[in-house]
């Protein structure tokens, strides 16, 4: 097992932990003081739960090594989880709005109790979240995971809720004001929203096969034109698929040398690729030099 696969499966684990956890506690919040506010951030942590779940079975999925039917792996798998929680994330944004409305809305809203006991659980709900998140934001940094870097955008989106109860809560008992929380939610399904839009792209994005980033590509570019031997390069193609990189690429290389020659100018930029980007996976074809296309080649690709 692979550093980067133990990382991602250990923040998978702890978000999957993280919600049960919270589900547990939220059940008997809401039992003991019947706030609605808190039972809607029960559902959100039951539905954490379930997602936290699929990403788990994605990541592990994702990690098989490639098959007969599979040539390239199945990486493809976290960005289908991810596509998934973006969607999901989007909704709950919507509904945490429309609550938050309707609330505003709301000039009798139903009265809260024992307040204490809930503050106390939504406060250990904004701790574990708040640890869930650096370790899940580490994580997403070190291995580009994109079902992780989902995972702790939706807990960031949890935070504002969670804390937006806990202080309705405590208004509640200090002031008799049960709808503080209703405003502060409506930001937080803007930052929902906003955040889903921009993870969802980027899965799509990757299930399309759309090219890696310029400046990733630009890099390559760069390794590849300054590498001894190498006269040329081009028909260079990217694509990026869950974590992974995708590298296809022509050299051009002195024609009139050996075979071996050839294969060691070829494997060493392999390698100098490899050393830049550890997760790719990279094709090298060998050109001579001044070579033409042929007429009956099905493209014909500008040479840089």
């Amino acid at each position: 097992m692979t550093d980067k696969l133990q990382l991602n499966l250990s923040a998978a684990l702890a978000s999957a932990g993280v919600a049960l956890v919270l589900v547990l506690a939220k059940l008997w919040a809401l039992g003991e003081t019947g706030s609605l506010s808190i039972a809607a951030s029960l559902g959100d942590s039951a539905m954490d739960l379930m997602v936290s779940l699929g990403g788990l079975a994605a990541i592990t999925y994702a990690a098989r090594p490639p098959d007969e039917d599979h040539a390239f792996g199945h990486s493809s798998a976290e960005d289908l989880a991810a596509l998934g929680q973006a969607i999901f994330i989007f909704i709950t944004g919507l509904v945490i709005a429309g609550s938050a409305l309707l609330r505003l809305s709301n000039d009798n809203p139903p009265p809260l109790m024992a307040e204490g006991r809930g503050m106390v659980v939504m406060a250990l709900s904004v701790t574990l979240t708040i640890g869930l998140v650096l370790w899940q934001r580490r994580v997403a940094r070190q291995t580009g995971n994109r079902v992780i870097h989902a995972d702790s955008l939706h807990y960031i989106g949890d935070l504002v809720p969670n804390t937006a109860t806990l202080l309705a809560l405590f208004a509640s008992a200090r002031w008799d004001m049960g709808q503080v929380d209703s405003v502060v939610a409506l930001s937080a399904a803007g930052v929902l929203g906003a955040g889903a839009l921009r993870i969802g792209k980027g899965a799509w994005d990757a299930l399309m096969d759309r090219a890696a980033p310029d400046a990733l590509v630009a890099r390559i570019e760069e390794i590849a034109g300054s590498w001894p031997g190498v006269y040329g390069f081009h028909d260079l193609k990217t694509r990026t698929s869950g974590s992974k990189l995708f590298i296809n690429l022509h050299i051009e290389v002195d024609g009139e040398q050996s075979l071996h020659q050839a294969h060691d100018i070829g494997a060493g930029l392999r390698r100098a690729i490899l050393h830049t980007f550890p997760e790719a996976d990279v094709i090298i074809h060998k050109d001579p030099v001044g070579n033409e296309p042929h007429p009956d080649d099905p493209s014909k690709a500008a040479k840089s």
